[in-house]
């Protein structure tokens, strides 16, 4: 009976420290801007867009054509998903990643050429 009441009081600590816990590190991610990225998918994305970021001719091409914009490449790379099967991981110098998102209501899959100092955006497949 007494580790019963012993264990009440343990998980009743724990649920406290936990909520305190959560709400900490909101309000301090919300006041600097940091993330907790800690998923595969979740941890490429942000190596990405901490690069600088360059444009093959190809993805110049349909900016110009008003076809792909700003955007719709920063929404690939905050709400994207990685696809690891396809991707190229072990290459060096530079990784291949596919990510798949939607550019103006429509599946879309872009490529990205992730460097040690850049990122690069090769190609985009509607």
């Amino acid at each position: 009976m007494a580790f019963l009441k012993r264990l009440g009081f343990f998980l009743f600590g724990l649920s406290i420290g936990l909520v305190f816990l959560t709400i900490f590190l909101k309000k301090k991610s919300q006041e600097t801007g940091t993330e907790f990225c800690y998923f595969p998918n979740c941890r490429t994305l942000k190596d990405i867009r901490t690069k600088q970021i360059s444009y093959s001719d190809a993805i110049v091409q349909l900016i110009q054509q008003k076809d792909l914009d700003s955007t719709d490449i920063n929404g690939f790379l905050y709400n994207g998903d990685v696809d690891f099967g396809k991707s190229e991981t072990k290459t060096k110098p530079c990784k291949t990643y596919f990510i798949e998102g939607m550019v103006k209501d429509k599946a879309a899959i872009l490529k990205v050429k992730n460097c040690s100092q850049k990122a690069i955006i090769e190609s985009v497949a509607f």
